[in-house]
This record gives structure tokens, sequence and C-alpha cells, in this order.
């Protein structure tokens, strides 16, 4: 029978250390794999049963539903924790929709990867659920039935919001990209939602909003322009001025059509609680390519991933990149688009000391071997980026539970990775 692996109680006491040093990982400047750490997919946290509406029930990839417990499963968005080493990791809706997640609750939870480096690190994730934070709306802000509509707390569901992207602003609140209205909501250092949901400005709204928000900052065309399902702000990024957040739509607007290059990335006052009104282009390299989340590097620019749908053996072909852009600078085209800098291509991230080349499991794809020093993020979405320091991003897969990519014959694992970029703050 498969292990189910259930939380333990406490962290690593080194999981802030083993990183390798700035500059000692290569002999070059470059991006380069300094480190990585893997939390087993069948890790699960205290709560109710899950997954209850997936289909089929039973073992699918090698996980069986329903789940004993909440999953503690692939993370779109990882922010700084309460002490170094410590980050909180925010899953997704849970099983891909609203109607096979009512009973995924939305959460964050405290991690501390012991990254395997160079120079050691047993390359495991330790996880804390003695206070993992839950997202609530007890003052019903939200204007719809939610599945926990009758209960005290109003704990939120993967059919209520699809939170795709977090930050974390200076005063311990946090602010949260979703999918679904697409929408921005503000929740406190507890977890609780502070105020209605901000809409994308205008009539931009998606089929599965139950009801209509609007507002009179439409940067798009006039009329009621809708957005495609699950292509609302799967990024956002606060600036360090912790006034100006940035907010990137993943796909092309109804209108424009799918084969449309453009991605919006819009500017909101959160201290004013409304959308600017400034808005930017910007071009991905492929059609149907994707934005999976945003980092603020400084008060100007962002690194911003940029990824295609692949996964697996795939992705080896596939696209998927981190970029920095500058809000200052914009090409000569008509539609002025960012212009976009690569930072570090993920299909094929160089790994001199082959810190990932030990297997997690037999059969693994895109880890580094003596002949082929390279690392490939296999996951269909690798959707979080955190800025670590002036040289280093750490990054995180959303593996879509239970999807399989890094290995033909398993869902995948919840991975976290850490690349040194030369110059990450320059500019």
């Amino acid at each position: 029978m498969k292990r189910m692996r259930l939380f333990g109680g406490a962290f690593a006491a080194a999981a802030a250390v083993a990183l390798l040093a700035p500059g000692a990982s290569a002999a070059k400047p470059g991006p380069v794999l300094v480190g990585r750490a893997v939390l087993p997919v069948d890790t699960y946290a205290p709560g109710p049963t899950s997954g209850n509406f997936v289909t089929p029930q039973g073992w699918v990839n090698g996980v069986f539903f329903p789940t004993p417990s909440q999953p503690v499963e692939g993370f779109s968005a990882v922010v700084a924790g309460d002490r170094p080493g410590e980050y909180l990791a925010m899953p997704d809706n849970g099983y891909g929709g609203k109607n096979t997640s009512p009973d995924f609750l939305l959460r964050a939870y405290r991690i501390a990867p012991d990254f395997r480096t160079a120079r050691g690190g047993t390359g495991t994730v330790n996880p804390d659920t003695t206070s993992f934070l839950s997202f609530s709306d007890p003052h019903r802000y939200l204007h719809w039935d939610i599945v926990n509509a009758a209960t005290p707390d109003r704990l939120l569901t993967g059919k209520d919001l699809d939170p795709e992207s977090l930050q974390r602003a200076v005063d311990g609140t946090f602010w949260m990209g979703d999918e679904f209205g697409p929408w921005l909501l503000h929740f406190g250092a507890d977890g609780v939602l502070l105020h209605e949901p901000y809409p994308v400005p205008g009539s931009l709204v998606i089929p599965q909003v139950p009801g209509t928000l609007t507002s009179p900052n439409n940067p798009f065309l006039a009329g009621a322009a809708t957005h495609p399902n699950s292509r609302g702000f799967e990024a956002i990024a606060l600036a360090p001025d912790g006034r100006h957040l940035y907010a990137a739509l993943e796909g092309p607007t109804a209108g424009e059509g799918s084969a449309s290059p453009r991605r919006y990335v819009l500017e909101f006052d959160t201290v004013a609680g409304a959308f600017t009104g400034r808005v930017w282009h910007y071009a991905v390299h492929g059609t149907g390519n994707m934005i999976a989340d945003m980092a603020a590097l400084d008060e100007h620019r962002l690194a911003l991933i940029e990824r295609d749908g692949t996964l697996g053996a795939a992705t080896i072909t596939g696209f998927r990149s981190v970029y920095a852009v500058d809000l200052r600078r914009t090409d000569t085209s008509p539609d002025r688009y960012l212009v976009a800098d690569r930072l570090v291509d993920l299909t094929r991230i160089p790994d001199p000391a082959l810190i990932s080349s030990v297997p997690i499991h037999a059969g693994d794809l895109g880890i580094a071997t003596a002949a082929n020093p390279y690392f490939t993020v296999t996951c269909e979405s690798i959707e979080a980026v955190h800025v670590i320091d002036g040289k280093r991003l750490l990054l995180g897969c959303d593996n879509n539970f239970p999807n399989k990519g890094r290995n033909p014959d398993r869902a995948d694992d919840n991975e976290f990775i850490v690349v040194e970029v030369t110059a990450l703050k320059a500019g």
C-alpha cells in the first residue's frame, strides 16, 4: 500500500543555511542552479478529507482519491516567511476547477527547505502545520454564496476563489491575485479578507464569475469584453515602496483572440485601493504562452516567468524562461511592448555541481548528469518566483495535483529550486 505522509511538527535547524555563496557556484557569469529541495507529493495537512469531487475516484497517478486530509500540493506562489530560511507557500485552488475543488481549503503553508547544494544539504522541505495560514471571509465581503457560507469562519475553498499569486506587504497583510474574477484581494496577516474584491478595470470578466463587478477605469476596448476562463490574474508583484502593485493577466483577452501575443500588466495603488490606469503590454515569445508569476526586483524592474503548457519529456524542447522587464523600457513597435531580457532558460539550467543529479525516484527526467550537466523544470506549471537577494531567485512548481511530469510513472512532487543570476538587481 502506498505510504501517506503527514506533516512532522518541527523545522530543520539548518534550514536557512547551506546555499552556495554567491559567485562560488560557477566559473563564469550566468545563471546556475545552486539549490534544490523536494516535498513529497503524498504530504497532507490536518483537515477534512478532500478530493471527493475528483473523477475518477481511487488511484490516479499513484495518488488515492479522496485524500485522507488536506493535500499540500503544487504551489502557485511563494513569499518570505517570518524568519530567515522560512517561506510561505500557497497552493492554488486544488484540482483544476471550481466543481472539483469545494473540499479543498485555501491556505498558505510555512515551509523551510533544506536545499541540496554543492556544500551539502538534505534536499528536503520541512513544513510546519501548527500555524498554517487559512484564508477566510467572516465579514462577508464576497458577494456570492461560498461553500462554507453557513459557518462563522467562512473558510474559503477552491470553489470560491482560484488563488494564483500572493504578495506580502510591509504591514504583514497579503495581496492575492485570483483567476476566477479576475480579482485582487486584500487579506489580513491572519488570512481574513479585509475588503470586497477589486475587479479588473472595466467589464473584463470571465464566464465563471457569479455576478458582475465593474469599474469606471477601463484600459481595454469599450463594451462587454470578456476574458477566457483561467486566464486571469496569474501574477502579481509588489514594489519595494509597498504602494505599487503590478498585476498581469495570464493570457490574451477574448476579444483579441488566442493568437494574440499581448499580455496586460496593470498598476494598482494599494493605498488608494484602485487601479491607477497605467497599463503595460508584454509580448509572449510563442503563441499560447502564459505569464506564470512575477516578483519585483526594484521599484521599476520585475522578474517574470513565461511558460508554455508542456510537461515531462516535452519540456526539454518546450518553453519556460524567467525574464527581467523594466517598466521604463519599451520597444518601438506601435504596441510599445516591454523589453524583456532573459535571466534563465528553465528548460536548460546549468548545474555544474550536479546538485540535481540524484533522482528522487527511479526514472526521473530532466536531472543533471556528468555528460549533460543541466537541470530541466519538467512540471507543467512553474508558477512561483521569489527574489531571495541580489543574485538568487527561488522558483516553485504547481504540480497540478496529481499530474505527472518529472517521472512517467507517478505524480509530481513539489519542487523548489534556487537559481543564481548574475547582477539580478543591476539596472
